[in-house]
């Protein structure tokens, strides 16, 4: 099981692999919204924001997301960990339920070339 430190290490992955991004992709993270992580075999919770194409971890507390966030992640730490590392299909584990992906309308249409 992955531990907090190694989610936290691979949400600052994401935000690098994010920021180098370019065409469509940097298109889609050029958002500006809240975003929360919630990892459901820690019950803990990475609140943040997408801007500017990074993420940035602002808080980790413990159990699901104090506030709603405009766009709000859900998914265990191993699957956290082998999506950023490669090994995971972002696309795949959503349509499985494996990841789960909640945000606007709007955002959902932004953010689908991630997908």
């Amino acid at each position: 099981m992955a531990t907090i430190t190694e989610c936290r290490g691979a949400l600052d992955r994401l935000s690098d692999n994010l920021s180098r991004a370019d065409g469509d992709v940097r298109g889609a993270t050029a958002l500006d919204r809240t975003l929360s992580c919630h990892v459901t075999d820690l019950d803990t919770t990475f609140t943040g924001r997408l801007a500017d194409g990074r993420i940035e971890v602002v808080d980790t507390v413990p159990g699901p997301p104090p506030a709603k966030a405009q766009i709000r992640l859900a998914m265990t730490g191993d699957d956290l960990v082998a999506m950023v590392g490669g090994e995971l299909n972002f696309a795949k584990a959503w349509a499985s339920g494996r990841v789960r992906l909640e945000a606007g309308f709007r955002d959902l249409l932004k953010l689908r070339t991630l997908l």
